[in-house]
């Protein structure tokens, strides 16, 4: 199983701003810097984990996003099972396109059923709180790399 670069994303954003003290609010362009994730990428993920009621958005001059719960009520599956567009490890999986002709007595189908609700539900047993274990390693990367990507642009602008 390969999760899509849009739920990495999510969960990158999420694990963000999880590193924030309560109601910072934190810009999509330093998400951007942290990641070196394209600032449009991040717009199309923080508009949907908004709507998801995973984060909050603050607009007009000063604003910006931050986590709408805490981090212990935001669990990892159900992010997972929200931002994944399928789940269609196989052919089989997709019944508008399963032209297997075995799928019918296939056991194959039966044990990547069973795989994927296990993925699941060990994904199910984190929140977004367990991944902030190491919250101060995290903001120190956050900051150097965000330092790193002002510094680029600082030489960027300078040829």
């Amino acid at each position: 199983m390969r999760l899509t670069m849009y739920t990495d994303f999510s969960l990158r954003v999420l694990m963000y701003l999880g590193t924030r003290e309560r109601g910072e609010l934190s810009t999509i362009q330093d998400i951007s810097n942290a990641y070196h994730i394209s600032k449009n990428h991040l717009m199309k993920v923080s508009h949907e984990l908004g709507q998801a009621g995973y984060i909050e958005t603050v607009r007009g001059r000063g604003g910006g996003i931050r986590l709408a719960k805490a981090p212990e009520l935001i669990n990892i599956g159900e992010v997972v099972r929200r931002m994944e567009d399928d789940f269609h490890l196989v052919e089989c999986f997709d019944p508008s396109g399963n032209n297997c002709p075995i799928s019918p007595v296939c056991g194959l189908k039966g044990v990547l059923g069973r795989a994927l609700a296990a993925y699941l539900q060990v994904l199910s047993e984190y929140t977004l709180q367990d991944l902030l274990l190491n919250k101060h390693d995290l903001q120190a990367i956050f900051q150097r790399e965000s330092l790193d990507t002002t510094r680029q642009s600082s030489n960027d602008n300078d040829l």
